[in-house]
């Protein structure tokens, strides 16, 4: 005999009661995502809260706002590291190739399948000695591609004042057997996405990223730099990019340093 007050199968109630207790754990959990990303959605759209790439760097002060579109031209102040960027209309929207002299100049954002064009044209260049950079980076793996082509070429890279090497670039710069970058010159680093799908942002693409990683960190030990750099580029988020400064680079191995700075067990050997 059933509850007069409750004609219903005790079954169908608790059933009933499981779907209520589910109903309100997804909402709390819809709430809570929805709470997650009304905090990372602003940052997703409109960048950290960190100033624009014209603020002067200082130590401990190192991140800036990055988009490459918005990149802009600056005066010329090297004592407080800003330094002239030039307008991005003038940088080309996959990599330039040009030689001078046997030094060639990679210029232009890295686009995918530049590295492809890259090592054939590369192949054609018998004479050259030495890869100078000025991009704001582009795609993480023809980076690394390039950068391997030039390592098996055995060449030199190299920046001059007022030249820029920021986000994916960096792995192409520390690919040269000796690397040389002026203190009136930028590089930078940060996060990066990987996979097809480069829109993806990094919470869901986990996986990517981890592989991605791992495959930057071993190209750069193997090109003998530190992987200790990669600790500021995985703590700035994509939005961002961290300007690397002139001690920096060489405490991170990221430029040759001079003959007179090498440790005494590096030098050379002599006959007799």
């Amino acid at each position: 005999m059933t509850d007069a007050a409750d004609p219903r199968p005790r079954g169908v109630t608790a059933k009933r009661a499981m779907y209520a207790i589910l109903a309100f754990q997804i909402g709390m959990a819809v709430v809570l995502a929805g709470s997650d990303l009304n905090g990372a959605l602003p940052q997703l759209f409109n960048g950290p809260r960190a100033p624009a790439m014209d603020a002067p760097v200082a130590p401990g002060d190192q991140v800036r706002r990055f988009r490459p579109a918005d990149l802009p031209g600056r005066p010329t102040r090297t004592d407080d590291r800003q330094v002239p960027i030039p307008d991005p209309g003038d940088m080309p929207s996959r990599l330039r190739f040009t030689d001078d002299a046997g030094t060639a100049l990679l210029t232009g954002t890295i686009a995918p399948r530049d590295a492809a064009r890259f090592t054939e044209w590369l192949a054609t260049q018998p004479d050259l000695t030495a890869i100078r950079l000025h991009s704001p980076g582009g795609s993480v793996q023809d980076a690394l591609c390039i950068g391997s082509a030039i390592r098996d070429a055995g060449l030199d890279t190299v920046m001059e004042p007022g030249d820029i090497c920021l986000s994916a670039c960096p792995y192409i710069l520390a690919s040269g057997v000796t690397r040389t970058v002026p203190n009136d010159a930028l590089v930078g680093v940060h996060q990066h996405y990987f996979g097809e799908n480069t829109a993806l942002p990094a919470f869901l693409a986990i996986e990517d990223i981890q592989n991605g990683q791992a495959e930057v960190m071993a190209h750069l030990d193997t090109m003998g730099v530190d992987v200790r750099i990669m600790q500021p580029a995985m703590s700035t988020p994509p939005q961002a990019i961290y300007i690397l400064l002139p001690e920096e680079l060489v405490d991170y191995r990221m430029v040759t340093p001079p003959e007179d700075d090498a440790p005494e067990g590096d030098a050379p050997e002599t006959d007799g």
